[in-house]
């Protein structure tokens, strides 16, 4: 049985993700893992804090871990198969042994929301999960709810993309959904239009092979909000990005702190990136 695997701080936010974990689960008929990742108090003050032990961080993770499943078992009347994993030490880190063992169907965790023109942020545990799994990592904004993928949109460079498009995961959700499938590149001017951009479409459309992707060249000098303009109009239910590098990542999920928050989207994001073995594995078979 599949797996969708949840970590939690019991924040606010981190329930709503956990909602929509759950419900996600429900649909797909796979099991949930909630999983807390815990570390121990460091005090910078020179004056001696009250210290509390581990022992008791672990039964405080173990309690809180026991309460949401309990809950969870409640609200969908024992239907879903719920596991519970508390663990000590760095999140990245800890999701990344759990995906390599478990090798659950996805990680769905919760992010901030937006600043500026659509631009994502998020903390840092967030992004050292996905630049670590090889799994897709679903980031779930503030008070969005699950809802079934209708439309789905997989934003692309267009730039090597027999060795960057995992393939097997796309397919898996878009045919499970029956979803609309589409390809979204956003460009302007055609400034990043190169010699090989026909070819990359071309190998783009033999990778979908049968999921019917509609294309989308959005005119935007900016690729974030292109993007995020594009999934609010057009009423796309999840939007899947294939991040390269890091540095993507990061200025992908910005955080602006001079701006105030002055537009939020509703759209959960699907990141996955090919690690280094799979996409080892596709070149050999490629050849």
């Amino acid at each position: 049985m599949k797996l969708i695997l949840a970590p939690t701080d019991f924040s606010p936010i981190s329930d709503n993700a956990i909602k929509y974990a759950t419900d996600m689960a429900m649909a797909m008929g796979t099991n949930l893992m909630l999983v807390n990742v815990y570390q121990l108090p460091i005090s910078f003050s020179e004056v001696p804090l009250v210290t509390i032990s581990l022992d008791e961080i672990r039964k405080i993770s173990e309690e809180k871990l026991a309460e949401l499943k309990h809950n969870i078992e409640t609200i969908t009347a024992g239907k879903l198969k719920i596991y519970t994993e508390s663990k000590l030490g760095e999140v990245g880190e800890e999701i990344t042994k759990l995906t390599e063992t478990l090798s659950p169907f996805a990680v769905v965790m919760g992010t901030r929301g937006t600043s500026g023109a659509g631009r994502f942020f998020m903390g840092s545990n967030s992004i050292s999960v996905i630049t670590k799994v090889g799994v897709p990592v679903f980031v779930i904004p503030p008070g969005v709810r699950f809802k079934t993928f209708k439309k789905i949109g997989l934003a692309t460079d267009l730039r090597e993309v027999v060795d960057h498009t995992p393939v097997s995961k796309i397919r898996e959700l878009v045919q499970f959904f029956n979803a609309e499938l589409h390809v979204l590149n956003v460009d302007y001017h055609r400034k990043h239009f190169t010699p090989s951009t026909p070819e990359e479409t071309l190998n783009m459309d033999s990778l979908l092979a049968g999921m019917n992707p509609m294309y989308d060249f959005i005119e935007n000098k900016d690729i974030d909000e292109g993007l995020n303009d594009f999934a609010e109009k057009n009423d796309l239910d999840l939007v899947i990005t294939l991040p390269k590098k890091h540095s993507m990542l990061e200025r992908f999920f910005e955080k602006s702190t001079t701006r105030e928050l002055i537009h939020e989207t509703h759209i959960p994001i699907m990141c996955i990136h090919r690690k280094v073995k799979e996409l080892a594995m596709a070149k050999t078979q490629h050849s």
